[in-house]
């Protein structure tokens, strides 16, 4: 992750790419999530996912039992429960 932080920053022009692995296709999804054991409800982490990586990547946090919320790419959230 760049010094920007996971979405780029302010001013990035480059298109959003998806957080799974070897996958460099533009992201369209936010995929929200937390470590409840760490991090407190408005602790937002980010993994950007592309259509084909959606579920792959909210599928394994939620297996883990880590709070998930999917959201489009223009959609942030302030909470994830």
């Amino acid at each position: 992750m760049s010094p920007a932080g996971p979405l780029g920053g302010v001013g990035s022009d480059a298109p959003e790419q998806c957080s799974a692995a070897g996958c460099s296709q533009t992201a369209a999804w936010r995929v929200n999530w937390r470590n409840p054991r760490i991090h407190t409800a408005d602790r937002v982490k980010v993994w950007l996912a592309c259509a084909e990586h959606r579920s792959t990547l909210a599928d394994y946090l939620g297996t883990r039992g880590f709070p998930v919320q999917v959201t489009a790419l223009d959609e942030p959230v302030e909470v994830v429960g």
